[in-house]
């Protein structure tokens, strides 16, 4: 019965157990890229890598000198839409300031006419009053002659 459960363990252990197939397949695998090849990937790896890294820089450089080539001529586009704005900008806030001196000048003309009507009616009023006044004075004047008058008589 010893001899039935040791084979029936070796069945088991050879069945069952894949450690030592692994293992046997890991130090293949280990002594195939290791060993034989020579650090050949590895090198291979490194270079790509190296190759990668300068392209990688070059690519990086001639980018960064294109966005500063880019953005020197937005820069400037906006720098003349910026000018072009304030110009717009400029023209209307005379256009609103002549405007708004032309009605100014509206009301001043339209002062100066109410004005000029007043100054009309005041002179009208003055010249009645020193006609009426010339008249009182002519009037009492011609009495006094008339009463001269009679005293030469």
């Amino acid at each position: 019965m010893d001899k039935v459960i040791k084979d029936v363990g070796d069945i088991q252990s050879r069945l069952l157990d894949h450690r030592p197939i692994i293992n046997a397949e890991t130090r293949y695998f280990v002594r195939e890229f290791e060993e034989k090849r020579g650090h050949r990937e590895s090198r291979l790896l490194d270079n790509l890598y190296k190759s990668v890294t300068e392209t990688n820089e070059q690519r990086q450089n001639s980018s960064s000198e294109e966005i500063k080539q880019h953005l020197a001529d937005v820069i400037a586009r906006l720098g003349a839409a910026n000018h072009v704005a304030q110009r717009i900008q400029q023209r209307e806030l005379e256009g609103q300031q002549s405007k708004q001196l032309q009605e100014n000048m509206e009301h001043l003309k339209e002062q100066w006419a109410e004005f000029l009507k007043e100054q009309q009616r005041l002179k009208e009023e003055v010249d009645e009053e020193h006609a009426k006044a010339v008249g009182g004075i002519s009037a009492k004047y011609n009495e006094m002659k008339k009463d001269l008058d009679k005293l030469d008589i």
